[in-house]
C-alpha cells in the first residue's frame, strides 16, 4: 500500500501551479461574491490534505479495486435522479447531505479515470477486438447515459472525451481512430444542423434554445444575454483589467449582468478584473497543469499509471477549454466549472484527489522498470 518514495521525484512544480491557480480562483471568487470565498479556502485546504495523502498511497494497490469504483460511480450517478434536489429547468445534479451539497458527477469523472486506467491495462492485448470494444462501449455508455439524464450534456461530453483520450493512449488502433474521426465529424455537423432547428426533439427544449441563441443571438436575446454579457465583461477588461474588488459603475459584474458569476462564468469576472494578462495567466496555468500530468505519464512505470495521468490531463484540459469556450462565445452556453478556479467544493476536492494520483505515479517513476527491462534484454543477448 505504501512504498519508499524518493522525494526528489515529487513534482513540486505541478503542485505549485495547482496552488497558484486555486489562489487566483479564491481571489476572483471573493471579488465576484465574497460569501463564497471562505468556503473555497476550506475546499483548498481539504483538497491539499487529500492530495498529499493520496500521493503517498501506491496507485497499483488502489487500482486493485477498480470494479468497486465503477459500481460506486453508477450508484453516485443514480442517487441524484432519485434523491437529488431539483434545480433550475428540472435538473437533478446535487445531493444535499445536510452539512454539504455534493455533486456526484464530479467525483464520478475521477473514479472512471481510475477504473478505465486499470481496465485498459488488463485488456491491452485484446483492446482492438470487436468484443472488447463492444464491452468498453457498454461500460462507458452506462455512466454517460446517467449523466445525460440529470440532464448535464456538458459533463457528458467532457467525460466521453476523457474516456476517449484514455482509450487512444491505451493503444487503440490508428485505423479505428481514423474511421471514428471520419464518421464523427460529418455526424457532428448533421447533429448540429438538426438541433439548431425550431421544434427539434433530440435535446431538451432549453438546450436547443441555447444552441440557437449561440448561432443567432439577435433572435434569442433572453437566452443569449448571459453569454453576450460575459463576452462584454472579458472585452471590457482590456489589457490590465479593472482590478479585483473594484466598484466601477461600468462593471458588468457590479451591474449583476452575470448570474452566479462565482461558478460557471468565473472566467468572465477574471477577464474583466484581471484583464487580458490575467486571463492569459489562467489559461497558461491550466496548460501547465495538463502538461505536468502528461510529463508524469511519460515517467510512469506501467500503462495504468500512464492512463491515470492522461485521464487527469484530459479532465483539466477539456473542461477548461469548454468553460472558456462558453464564456468567450466559441461554444454554446452550457454549465461547467473552470478547473481549480470556479467555486465548488466537490469539483475542487475531486480535482485535488486526481492530482494526488498523478503525483503518486510520478513518485514511483519508471527507473526501476527500465533497469529490469535492460537487465532482461542483456540476459537475452547473453543467451544468444
Amino acid at each position: 500500500m505504501f512504498r519508499n518514495y524518493k522525494l526528489k521525484n515529487f513534482d513540486l512544480f505541478l503542485v505549485l501551479a495547482v496552488f497558484v491557480l486555486t489562489m487566483v480562483g479564491i481571489f476572483v471568487i471573493g471579488s465576484a461574491n465574497e460569501n463564497y470565498q471562505n468556503r473555497q479556502i476550506l475546499g483548498m485546504v481539504t483538497g491539499l490534505v487529500v492530495m498529499v495523502v493520496v500521493s503517498l498511497i501506491d496507485y497499483e494497490f488502489v487500482l486493485q479495486f477498480h470494479y468497486l469504483y465503477y459500481v460506486m460511480t453508477i450508484g453516485l450517478l443514480l442517487s441524484p435522479l432519485f434523491f437529488g434536489d431539483e434545480g433550475r429547468l428540472g435538473a437533478r445534479r446535487w445531493i444535499d447531505l445536510g452539512f454539504i451539497r455534493f455533486q456526484p458527477s464530479e467525483l464520478a469523472k475521477v473514479l472512471l479515470v481510475l477504473f478505465f486506467a486499470r481496465y485498459f491495462m488488463v485488456h491491452e492485448e485484446d483492446l482492438n477486438t470487436k468484443k472488447r470494444l463492444f464491452i468498453i462501449a457498454i461500460l462507458a455508455g452506462i455512466p454517460l447515459v446517467l449523466i445525460l439524464q440529470e440532464p448535464d450534456l456538458s459533463t457528458t461530453i467532457v467525460t466521453f472525451l476523457i474516456i476517449s483520450a484514455m482509450l487512444f493512449a491505451g493503444g487503440l488502433s490508428y485505423k479505428l481512430v481514423g474511421w471514428v474521426l471520419g464518421l464523427s465529424i460529418p455526424s457532428a455537423a448533421i447533429f448540429l444542423f438538426l438541433v439548431s432547428r425550431d421544434g427539434q426533439t433530440i435535446l431538451n427544449p432549453y438546450q436547443g434554445r441555447r444552441i440557437l441563441a449561440w448561432l443567432h443571438p439577435e433572435d434569442y436575446p433572453s437566452d443569449a444575454y448571459q453569454q453576450l454579457n460575459s463576452i462584454m465583461a472579458v472585452g471590457s477588461g482590456q489589457l490590465f483589467g479593472k482590478g479585483l474588488y473594484n466598484d466601477a459603475a461600468d462593471s458588468v459584474k457590479n451591474g449583476n449582468y452575470i448570474s452566479e458569476p462565482q461558478t460557471d462564468f468565473i472566467f468572465a469576472v477574471a477577464g474583466e478584473e484581471l484583464g487580458f494578462i490575467g486571463a492569459v495567466a489562467i489559461v497558461l496555468l491550466l496548460v501547465i497543469i495538463s502538461i505536468g500530468c502528461l510529463r508524469a505519464a511519460l515517467k510512469a512505470r506501467d500503462l495504468s499509471g500512464q492512463l491515470i495521468c492522461v485521464g487527469m490531463a484530459s479532465l483539466v484540459g477539456f473542461q477548461g477549454f469548454v468553460n472558456i469556450g462558453v464564456v468567450t462565445g466559441l461554444l454554446p452556453n452550457t454549465g461547467l466549472p473552470l478547473p481549480f478556479v470556479s467555486y465548488g467544493l466537490t469539483s475542487l476536492v475531486t480535482l485535488y484527489l486526481g492530482i494526488g494520483f498523478v503525483l503518486n505515479v510520478g513518485l514511483q517513476g519508471k527507473k526501476k522498470y527500465e533497469r529490469e527491462r535492460l537487465a532482461l534484454g542483456s540476459a537475452i543477448d547473453w543467451g544468444k
